[in-house]
């Protein structure tokens, strides 16, 4: 099939007719193909510019045009001389879309046939090296998403395809919205605040102005413009927040027919109790948020007569339902985790198992894997062994309710042995001292129609940490208990802050007059003994918040290297197999090493729901990956509620707030709403009419006539300027010019910086890293 363009803006000649010489300038792709065809001559680089009039800088534009048409499959790509090409190209640029029994099936990277035609589908035929045929250096195996420049044929078998080269991930679309000038020019206005200007819209594609779209470059020529690929609609309708963070991070929403079947059968599949043990007699509950709508895990614990504990943590047995190479599995693999958002959720797997059968519902047998775990007196853990269970919940209660049930005593007595189990845990949490950092949360709360209702910080009650301690006990015993059997692993690793980290975080305490010595072991004790110290609630947040930047991004791995973070030498994650993958990834290793296998439920889906032998040799590929898909939803997830914040700000424009400082830059100051945590920028231009010196170290602003200073932790008045719900973004500015501000903890004179002249020196007198920073607008 023909790969449709754009038609040439100029007249076609006939095939016996020189071409007419276009007029000047930069042609189009479906130009350059035209003149190719239509020559009676070989075309080079050279022939395309002389015909189309191009000089100087438009011959290096001319390059990369023909550089992407090459890459499409459009011309064959010899510098020389360049012929068209139609069909399915015999050098072509593929996507992978799916990995199928192990081997890539990949579709032409650009395909827009003349009729409503798909695209071909490609078995790829990775190069594996021999002697004779050396493996293709850089292709190696390949994943979903991937993009490769191959050799195509058409066989018996369909088209095969031989890659030669992968090439770079292509450049996302950008997500923004339609604006038309007066001219009647389309602009696009992006809705990622890192990108500050409108790109011209050469394309809108039946876009019109105020909508939301998906565009990209036409081509690498920055004058070629955007072209609108998908119109997603009004960008300040209910939902449309998470909406647009779903499509700028590429984060699957949408399950294709065969996954939802699958689900579905797999979801008649009846339980076979006499393969499970059976404790539904147990009270076990489920502790969760009010608007959970899946219920991973459940606990019960008694007290042993001897000042110990015998507790029960069952988790949703989702490896019975989910085998490995299923096509569930497939897509719950691609999507790595759920993602949560205010107004929805993203799923990894199906409704009918995430929110039906899997989930741990009150008064419904349940399929679970638990964990048995048995601590003295002292919070120690003595014994654990896991099994697949048959569970009946109880009861499903609220954290708030749990916790008024404990208070006001009138908790059930297995809701009250929960507590007393998590005393000795407490205990033997505090003698572990792991890293103790209480940072508030934001909670979007939405009324019936999507609007917001209210946005509050998350209180933090006993009742979570109950969950919580639970929680990681079953963890460690699940990691412990596959070390035991030498089994693979899938670690949740949390190394300790770097050396560079360190040092940075020293600078900034000395602003405070405090101390770190980098001889000794960082452990996460030390940092709590630090905040304790600290009287001033002010200072403690602030130091809080630089020790939490100073930690490393926690990661998924097959080597052990620890939890930093919880002071722990063996960690894993096993309690949240309906929405992470990691878990169900130590859930089924868990069936290997312990011989828990079950029959597998009835119809086409695999026997075996253990770790599948091709996930045991690549745990670190796929460990490399969730590890991405969870930072992916991650940033998703905070931009969405940066959203939705500046959605309810937006009418209070105009109105001043107590904010506190959060950062400082040459070119301005970041601050935060306090209680809230809309975080904003004033820009350096409206804080008065002086330069301003920047010190990075201390992270201070300095007036250079008035001597006003604005540093991290500072609380002032501020007056909302801008608040943006497409992109989150907030602008503020003083409530006066006077700069009035409170201090942080310690005063002005504390600060290891005193003026010599017009310049900031340090204390032995040495210059500073000072920049600064003159008034602008």
């Amino acid at each position: 099939m023909p790969f449709d363009r754009k038609p040439s803006r100029h007249t076609s000649a006939r095939p016996d007719q020189k071409p007419r010489r276009p007029e000047p300038g930069l042609p189009t792709a479906q130009q350059v193909l035209d003149f190719i065809a239509q020559a009676q001559e070989e075309v080079g680089k050279r022939e395309i510019a002389k015909h189309f009039g191009l000089k100087g800088a438009e011959k290096i534009e001319l390059k990369a045009l023909l550089k992407d048409m090459a890459e499409e499959g459009l011309i064959d790509g010899k510098r020389t001389a360049y012929h068209r090409m139609g069909g399915v190209p015999k050098v072509t640029v593929l996507r992978v879309i799916e990995i199928e029994d192990g081997e890539p099936v990949a579709v032409p990277d650009t395909w827009q046939p003349d009729e409503a035609t798909p695209p071909p589908r490609l078995r790829v035929i990775e190069p594996r090296g021999s002697k004779k045929s050396p493996a293709v250096r850089g292709v190696g195996p390949l994943r979903v998403g991937d993009r490769v420049l191959a050799r195509t044929e058409e066989t018996p078998r369909g088209w095969t395809a031989h890659p030669m080269k992968k090439l770079p991930a292509q450049a996302d679309q950008i997500m923004g919205v339609v604006e038309i000038d007066g001219a009647g020019k389309g602009w696009l206005a992006p809705v990622d605040k890192r990108e500050r200007h409108a790109a011209p819209i050469s394309d809108l594609n039946g876009a019109v102005a105020g909508q939301l779209v998906l565009a990209e470059p036409v081509s690498r020529s920055p004058r070629a413009g955007m072209r609108v690929t998908v119109v997603l609609g009004d960008p300040l309708a209910p939902r449309s927040f998470s909406l647009i963070a779903i499509h700028k991070y590429g984060l699957p929403h949408i399950f294709g027919a065969e996954t939802l079947a699958q689900a579905e059968e797999a979801a008649r599949e009846p339980l076979s109790e006499q393969a499970r043990e059976d404790l539904t007699h147990l009270p076990i509950v489920a502790i969760d948020p009010t608007d959970a709508r899946d219920h991973d895990d459940a606990i019960w614990a008694e007290p042993d007569g001897e000042g110990g504990w015998r507790t029960v943590v069952a988790i949703a047995d989702v490896s019975f339902y989910v085998r490995p190479g299923s096509a569930v599995d497939k897509e719950a693999r691609q999507r790595g985790n759920s993602a949560y958002f205010p107004d929805r959720v993203v799923p990894m797997l199906p409704e009918v198992l995430s929110a039906d059968v899997c989930s741990l519902k009150a008064g419904a047998p349940r399929a679970a894997m638990v964990a048995h775990i048995h601590f003295d007196a002292e919070g120690r853990m003595t014994s654990f062994r896991f099994s697949r269970a048959i569970v009946r919940i109880a009861e499903v209660i609220a954290y708030e309710e749990a916790q008024a049930r404990i208070d006001e005593n009138r908790a059930e007595p297995h809701l009250v042995n929960l507590w007393g189990a998590w005393k000795v845990l407490s205990a033997a949490r505090d003698k572990r001292d792991p890293l103790n950092l209480d940072l508030p949360e934001r909670r979007v709360v939405l009324d019936e129609k999507g609007r917001i209702a209210t946005i509050a910080m998350r209180e933090r009650l006993d009742a979570h940490r109950v969950v919580e301690d639970f929680m990681i006990a079953a963890n460690v015993a699940a990691a412990k208990a596959l070390e035991s059997k030498t089994a693979p692993v899938v670690y949740r690793v949390h190394e300790a802050p770097s050396r560079e980290k360190l040092l940075s975080l020293k600078d900034y305490l000395a602003t405070f007059e405090r101390k770190l010595a980098l001889g000794q072991v960082i452990t996460p004790a030390l940092f709590n003994r630090m905040l304790k110290s600290i009287e001033d609630e002010t200072e403690k947040a602030l130091i809080m918040e630089a020790v939490l930047r100073s930690q490393t991004q926690a990661y998924y791995g097959p080597r052990n290297a620890g939890h930093f973070g919880l002071a722990l030498g063996s960690y894993a994650h096993f309690t949240s197999p309906i929405r992470r993958y990691s878990d169900l990834l130590v859930h089924r290793a868990l069936v290997d090493a312990f011989g828990l296998e079950q029959p597998a439920p009835k119809g086409d889906l695999p026997d075996h729901s253990g770790l599948a032998p091709r996930d045991r040799q690549d745990l670190g590929r796929i460990c490399d990956a969730i590890s991405k898909t969870e930072r992916r939803a991650m940033e998703a997830e905070r931009e969405t509620v940066d959203r939705y914040v500046a959605a309810w700000l937006s009418t209070r424009v105009g109105d001043v707030f107590d904010c506190r400082i959060t950062g400082v830059q040459r070119f301005g100051l970041f601050a935060t709403i306090i209680g809230l945590g809309g975080d904003g920028l004033v820009p350096v231009s409206v804080l008065g009419d002086e330069r301003f010196f920047h010190d990075e170290k201390a992270q201070v602003l300095e007036g250079e006539q008035s001597g006003t200073r604005y540093a991290i932790g500072d609380v002032l008045k501020l007056k909302l300027a801008e608040a943006n719900a497409l992109t989150g973004a907030l602008k503020f500015e003083p409530e006066d010019s006077d700069g009035r501000i409170e201090r942080r903890g310690a005063p002005a004179p504390h600060s290891p910086l005193k003026r010599r002249g017009n310049h900031l020196v340090g204390k032995r007198g040495r210059p500073a890293n000072i920049r600064h920073q003159g008034r602008r607008g």
